[in-house]
């Protein structure tokens, strides 16, 4: 494949094959060059060095799960309270097929997250925003009370971690955790109410 025609987006798919086959102690450059037929220079060209490409497919991953919940907000014309029960449910949906369907992918990704620190906490503040969006439109709708919709999306998201945060990928997998998910989404949104 010539170099002219390879992008970032090319590369980055090829990035994720080769991590999904090497993990990431083994996946190099060069071997994602081979997969796209190319030097190791022209990715280079692209991605100044290894961490930057591993960023970028970190970024890439994440950025995945925000495309969609925004959908869910944009698209939805429910209630506060259910947009905010749909948008936690297809979070926690979402990480339980990640962790599930592709779990080869999913511990790379725990070790690049690790790396890329600054990029999980843009996710996870995109995310929080996100959540802050359906408690504001509550608020002006009197559905929910909260005298800082900031604090309390905050607070809703940590409240929720168990569901989303990677650490607990081996829970996810018990009878129980979707009566529990529920349990927990019932509580928070009766705090939520006037």
């Amino acid at each position: 494949m010539p170099s002219e025609t390879l992008t970032a987006e090319r590369i980055l798919e090829a990035t994720e094959e080769v991590l999904r086959r090497y993990g990431p102690a083994k996946a190099t450059v060069v071997d994602v060059a081979r997969v796209l037929g190319v030097s190791h220079g022209s990715v280079y060209r692209h991605f100044r060095t290894k961490a930057a490409l591993r960023e970028a497919v970190t970024h890439r991953w994440l950025t995945r799960a925000e495309v969609m919940l925004a959908e869910l907000i944009a698209t939805s014309d429910r209630p506060a309270a259910e947009k905010l029960r749909a948008w936690f449910a297809s979070l926690f949906e979402a990480k339980r097929h990640k962790a599930g369907d592709d779990p080869e992918l999913f511990a790379t990704y725990g070790v690049l997250i690790d790396e890329a620190s600054g990029v999980v906490e843009e996710h996870i503040e995109v995310l929080i925003g996100q959540v802050r969006q359906i408690v504001e439109a509550g608020v002006r709708s009197g559905e929910f009370t909260a005298l800082d919709a900031a604090a309390t999306a905050r607070a809703l998201f940590d409240a929720t971690c168990r569901f989303h945060d990677p650490a607990y990928a081996p829970e996810w997998r018990h009878p129980a955790i979707e009566a529990e998910f529920d349990a927990v989404m019932d509580l928070l949104l009766r705090g939520l109410r006037p």
